[in-house]
């Protein structure tokens, strides 16, 4: 457990789950001008006789708007393994264990290290990662290299997708003001 006293400042809400997803946002913006794109050619193609070209931008528009709501609810399970994980280093500390199951994707490792920051522990977590030879570069999450067939397996919904709601223990910023 930290010591209260040695508590960095704790953002507001908003800037940790901006932290947490930023890379998700990014992505957001990309699939929803590309949706637009998609959408102007599609209602192009709508007007010409090639079933082929309406087949092909209707797919492309399906594809571009659905990962508008995937990563939403991307962002929103992060968020979530942000405030399971801050309680976690703040109860147990540092622990490899902890942070093992986190490892496996960029936006995972996302949330484990801005809840790590919010707790002074980043560089800790930043060596761990190193040790495991991990490094920012790495995007492409673990799973879809191990399993090609990710998308069909039910723990890539539910841990992906659909974490559940996770009630923090501990209301971080009403610490820092007692410990100010």
């Amino acid at each position: 457990m930290i010591q209260h006293n040695a508590l960095p400042k704790q953002p507001r809400r908003f800037v940790s789950y901006w932290n947490v997803g930023k890379l998700l946002y990014g992505a957001l913006v990309l699939f929803i001008i590309e949706t637009f794109f998609y959408y102007q050619a599609f209602s192009a193609a709508l007007h010409e006789d090639k079933l082929p070209w309406k087949l092909f931008w209707s797919s492309c528009l399906l594809f571009s708007f659905s990962h508008i709501f995937l990563v939403v609810m991307d962002s929103w399970s992060r968020f979530q393994d942000y405030k399971r994980i801050k309680d976690y280093l703040y109860l147990h500390g540092f622990d490899p264990r902890i942070l093992s199951p986190y490892r496996g994707s960029k936006c995972q490792r996302m949330s484990l290290i801005t809840a790590a920051r919010e707790l002074g522990m980043e560089k800790e977590v930043q060596r761990y990662f190193h040790k495991l030879g991990i490094r920012w570069f790495h995007f492409i999450p673990v799973f879809m290299i191990n399993d090609p067939f990710f998308i069909t397996k039910k723990y890539f919904w539910s841990r992906t997708f659909m974490e559940k709601h996770y009630k923090p223990k501990i209301d971080y910023r009403q610490l820092n003001t007692i410990s100010v």
